[in-house]
């Protein structure tokens, strides 16, 4: 299964970096910073700009935000990325191809920075890598849970002041920036969807209960610094990797849309973006 999933994956991501191109800029009223991983970036959702290792989609949540508001985007958002890619450079890469090494991203911060958002902590965690390393298509097999358990929450409970830091580092670049956290969303439903996402249901619950328990590291974090927290599990119910094609914000194991394995899909990051959007607006 693992090499089936990495071999899929390889020939998705190198497709896509085969059609890359350069997304159209935004004129603007203010300066809008886009901080964070994957699920900002939105991988292999058309189009692709800037790095092709960041896999950084012009339809992700970021520029479908800017579009809405106004505002002057500077996305550099990147697959891969952790809480030590604001202030270390990330070499990235497609397929195992090098693709060159991307700037902090807390160098795209400035003193007249208006909007920051930023979602990190996935790979802080190794979620996605934990995910692929659970699939079975195996009623029988011992699930997973007891394999990752421990070391999931020793990664989170390390996770707390790294992002605290983050948040820090944020607020002395920008000090006048509004700083949007999101939290990530609802991947598969309680008890899952075995045989259709190839977890078996206690697996199902452990990984999702492991992105909420990061959420709800986020939520502190983000609270205790005085800035916004984003909620997208809640409003993701009804759009998990469970779901029809049609209804899916989420992608499973294998994708049914343009879009990388266990990540957002376009209509899930436009989703995010009106969901960030209406919090923004009711504050």
């Amino acid at each position: 299964m693992k090499r089936l999933f990495g071999g899929v994956v390889g020939s998705i991501v190198a497709a896509a970096a085969a059609l890359a191109v350069a997304g159209p800029a935004h004129a603007a009223a203010g300066r809008y910073v886009a901080l964070g991983d994957s699920m900002a970036s939105g991988p292999l959702i058309p189009d692709i700009t800037g790095n092709v290792g960041c896999g950084r989609s012009t339809r992700n949540y970021a520029h479908d935000l800017a579009s809405a508001m106004g505002l002057n985007l500077a996305d550099v958002t990147c697959s891969g990325a952790s809480t030590k890619h604001m202030t270390q450079s990330q070499d990235t890469s497609v397929a195992g191809v090098d693709t060159g090494t991307v700037p902090p991203q807390f160098d795209a911060l400035t003193a007249d920075t208006a909007l920051v958002t930023l979602t990190i902590g996935g790979n802080d965690v190794g979620l996605v890598g934990i995910a692929q390393n659970c699939a079975t298509l195996d009623p029988t097999a011992t699930p997973c849970k007891g394999t990752y358990e421990a070391q999931v929450e020793q990664r989170t409970a390390e996770f707390e002041p790294k992002l605290s830091a983050v948040l820090d580092g944020i607020r002395q670049r920008s000090p006048n920036a509004r700083i949007v956290v999101t939290g990530y969303g609802l991947y598969i439903k309680p008890n899952g969807c075995w045989p259709l996402q190839p977890v078996l249901p206690t697996d199902a619950d452990f990984l999702q209960g492991s992105v909420n328990a990061l959420n709800a590291v986020i939520k502190r974090q983000a609270e205790a610094h005085g800035d916004t927290y984003i909620d997208l599990v809640t409003p993701s119910a009804g759009h998990d990797s469970c779901q029809s094609a049609s209804q899916r914000w989420l992608e499973g194991y294998v994708p049914v849309h343009p879009a990388a394995p266990l990540h957002p899909n376009q209509s899930g990051e436009a989703a995010y973006a009106s969901v960030i959007r209406g919090v923004i607006d009711a504050s």
